[in-house]
């Protein structure tokens, strides 16, 4: 089993391989859960996330017998990266397979470290049966992202750096896939000299680990924008890891992934995936379990691609009030959109939107049917310009 010393031996052999992150202080996060909250930011690595730690560590001990022959990994990206990386440091041919449904962004990144990528597979699962398929054929060293000791050492140094930065932390939340990186944050708060608790976070579609820890069958799958954690079989070893420091697992909703990389965008200036993000997720779930504590948060991948962060954006606007969609029954003659444009400018909000119809479903030939989208400071904002306008015109909300 993985002991403080392989994580403390690990932290000095992939120092200056891997980035010393910062830890940050996030006021406005600490202010909405009623806790003190520090950010260990992995987003910084290299490759945009916490994964280098692992493989750097893993990498460095193979023996030159085996760098010789090469490696291959099966990843849904962060993972691919790091491998990659690191092979191209040490001169090693990477092989990686990354499910077909792996984001663009992350499979361009891998291959731009010079890995031979393939894309096999409806998951992690399948990906990792045909990766292992291809070590045996072409003798290449397996690197496992999460059930390997090497690896979850070097995950560990995460929690080591947090640990030496964040001033008297009583908990550490942190992510869980397949479980290496919470089991080598359990190792490192293990030998810490108080104690911290370790609270893993799962999303609700992907909760193997919460499973496998209550004893109960495995029950995951479906879409989530958290796919860096949609994990079907979590790692024996993390399991094992986290069994004997009495780890708890909570889950978080979709719902929840999205407010947290809208909260890191727009109040910590910080760029997150959805995995990435799932420890301010569970922040925002269950605050109560939380409150008044001093909290660590690895933020440990920034790899989202630019569209799903858009979407993401505008959809906690629209939630949360900040974006409104309203539709307008209005007569067709000159002078009246203009109105309307004029109306809303006047009381203080932007229109984002706007879709003008005549033909199909406006109620009259003589009527037309505007929808229009526009960005309010609130919720209460959104809602006077919307009694204002409910004043001149027959309108409705989307």
């Amino acid at each position: 089993m993985v002991g403080y010393e392989d994580v403390t031996a690990a932290a000095a052999r992939i120092a200056g391989m891997v980035v010393r992150t910062p830890t940050i202080y996030a006021d406005a996060i600490s202010r909405l859960v009623g806790a003190d909250i520090w950010l260990k930011l992995d987003t910084l690595q290299a490759t945009g996330a916490f994964k280098e730690r692992g493989a750097a560590n893993r990498l460095a001990s193979l023996t030159m017998a085996e760098r010789s022959r090469g490696v291959v990994a099966m990843s849904a990206g962060n993972h691919a990266q790091a491998v990659a990386r690191h092979a191209s440091l040490l001169g090693v041919r990477a092989v990686i397979v990354m499910p077909a449904f792996t984001p663009t962004t992350k499979v361009t990144r891998t291959a731009r470290w010079g890995a031979e990528v393939v894309l096999h597979g409806e998951s992690l699962t399948q990906a990792a049966a045909h990766a292992r398929d291809l070590a045996k054929r072409e003798n290449l060293v397996f690197i496992h992202p999460y059930d390997d000791e090497a690896v979850i050492a070097g995950q560990g140094t995460a929690a080591l750096e947090l640990i030496q930065d964040a001033p008297d932390l009583d908990t550490i939340v942190v992510p869980i896939g397949g479980g290496g990186l919470a089991a080598g944050c359990a190792i490192a708060a293990a030998g810490a000299d108080r104690q911290i608790d370790i609270c893993g976070v799962e999303v609700e579609s992907y909760a193997a680990m919460a499973q496998e820890l209550a004893g109960a069958p495995v029950d995951v799958g479906g879409a989530t924008i958290a796919e860096g954690i949609a994990v079907r079989e979590v790692g024996r070893i993390p399991l094992e890891i986290l069994r004997q420091h009495d780890c708890k697992v909570l889950t978080v909703p979709e719902r929840a992934i999205e407010d947290a990389i809208a909260l890191l965008a727009e109040e910590a200036k910080i760029v997150a995936e959805g995995a990435g993000a799932a420890g301010i997720a569970a922040l925002l779930t269950h605050p109560a379990q939380f409150r008044g504590r001093r909290i660590g948060v690895p933020i440990c991948g920034a790899n989202i691609d630019n569209r799903a962060l858009a979407n993401i954006l505008q959809r906690v606007m629209l939630r949360d009030g900040r974006l409104m969609r309203l539709v307008f029954d209005i007569p067709d003659r000159p002078g009246v959109l203009g109105e309307i444009s004029s109306r809303i400018g006047a009381a203080g909000a932007n229109i984002i939107e706007v879709a003008h119809h005549r033909l199909f479903t406006s109620p009259s030939v003589q009527a037309a049917r505007l929808e229009v989208m526009f960005e309010a400071r609130d919720a209460a904002h959104s809602e006077t310009v919307f009694h204002t306008l409910q004043q001149h015109y027959a309108v409705s909300k989307l």
